[in-house]
């Protein structure tokens, strides 16, 4: 049997653990299945003495990651550290000026800065493998550079972050208001340090940025993402929804058109019944659009030490048994920028607002979307008890572009209490 290879692992928290655990209790399935031993060797973290429910005391210890990064002892860096600069991208550099191949579940890193680390690594002959960093458990990039390379991808979607899919669910299945399931996320630890990573939709647009750049064959460009988190939705929208036979979800979704490239995450409408709607819980899942295969789905766990763990071992054994491909599915220095396409894709609306109980009102709505050229498909006013009216509108197909046209013309109405929330429903 050939050389082990021997890893080094920065980050001990949940992922980190979970690599550990893996690579202790499967060594003998690993070594036959990747023709090799695959073995740690050393491993950095910030606390050493931290009880892990697993041995690293039989490890080297670094408590500089980048010491780690360049150990004559180490043939794969695994950053596990987390966070788009800091430890985490000196460590990867100083890995890739050692000779090291790196394997990473740090989205925000490569979201910001996978284009200069892809071409110092390739230029290096070394690669970077990153499948933990997108929907944990489910094999999304191998799927896009490896099973659908001979498609032309024409769209790319899904839920990609579990713990805004767990927040609009409990909504719609307790009847809970966004703030109680907030807190109540938090308190089961569900969410980020800094929460606006999930809610906000930056966590899961870190994600998206990743597919579109191997999707498309373009440089990763996370500036190029429209954000839009799960802040606004209210417990009437999750119901309102429901009776159109939608489900809201945090949907991000990348497509190349004539226009340039189209990323956006934002919550959506999707049909009750689609594979989307019918997501609950944590779960993630990611749609694919191919030329010749043509839709495919992949469900599975987007986060947990498990799932994670699982995705970053599967990078591992590729390097074992030689499998070494460019980092975004091509070679970086032919990657090009791609031009942004801001909402350039049309779809219908779901438009809630409050207007004062007054003659006129409505009609003044409606004069303003239609001044616009959007036109409306359908309008519910539900019933009220006090000076300010409840109402719905769905529109035809318009773009974006002018249905915010009419937002900043209602604005200006003396008709508005708050301001109105525009949802995009997307039935494809």
């Amino acid at each position: 049997m050939s050389e082990p290879l021997r890893l080094g692992i920065a980050g001990l928290g949940t992922v980190g653990t979970g690599v550990v655990k893996i690579v202790r209790q499967k060594a003998n399935l690993l070594a036959a299945r990747a023709g090799r031993p695959v073995v740690i060797t050393a491993v950095s973290a910030r606390t050493r003495d931290k009880d892990r429910g697993v041995r690293i005391g039989d490890y080297a210890w670094e408590d500089d990651p980048v010491k780690l990064a360049a150990r004559d002892d180490v043939d794969v860096f695994v950053e596990l550290m987390g966070g788009s600069d800091g430890p985490a991208k000196a460590a990867t550099e100083a890995a890739i000026a050692a000779g090291k191949d790196v394997v990473t579940a740090n989205k925000a890193m490569l979201a910001h800065h996978g284009q200069a680390l892809a071409e110092a690594a390739e230029a290096a002959g070394r690669v970077i493998r990153f499948e933990a960093a997108v929907a944990g458990g489910i094999p999304v990039i191998k799927a896009l550079t490896e099973g659908l390379a001979g498609n032309e991808i024409v769209r790319v979607m899904g839920v990609m972050n579990g713990t805004c899919n767990y927040i609009l669910t409990r909504m719609q299945s307790a009847g809970l208001s966004y703030e109680t399931v907030f807190e109540e996320a938090s308190v089961l630890g569900y969410l980020e340090a800094d929460p606006e990573l999930d809610v906000g939709g930056i966590d899961a647009g870190h994600k998206l940025s990743l597919l579109s750049a191997i999707a498309f064959g373009a440089q990763v460009n996370f500036e190029g993402v429209e954000l839009e988190g799960i802040g606004q939705i209210t417990i009437e929208d999750i119901r309102a929804a429901a009776d159109m036979g939608f489900r809201i979800k945090l949907l991000g979704v990348a497509q190349m058109g004539a226009r340039g490239l189209e990323q956006r995450m934002s919550p959506c409408l999707v049909p009750a019944d689609s594979p989307l709607g019918q997501l609950e819980g944590g779960t993630n899942m990611v749609v694919i659009e191919g030329d010749h295969v043509g839709q495919i789905v992949l469900r599975g766990a987007g986060a947990g030490e498990g799932p994670t763990a699982s995705a970053v071992l599967g990078d591992v054994m590729d390097i074992a048994r030689g499998i070494r491909p460019a980092t975004f599915g091509r070679p970086a220095v032919e990657l090009e920028p791609a031009k942004a396409a801001k909402g350039a894709t049309p779809a219908p609306y779901y438009l809630r607002m409050t207007l004062q109980d007054k003659p006129g009102a409505l009609a003044k709505i409606a004069t303003v979307l239609g001044e616009a050229g959007v036109s409306i498909d359908r309008m519910r006013q539900y019933g009220h008890e006090d000076a300010s009216a409840p109402v719905l509108i769905v529109t035809h197909k318009t773009q974006r572009r002018a249905l915010d046209e009419a937002l900043v013309a209602m604005g200006r109405l003396d008709v508005l209490v708050g301001a109105p929330v525009a949802l995009r429903i997307e039935t494809a």
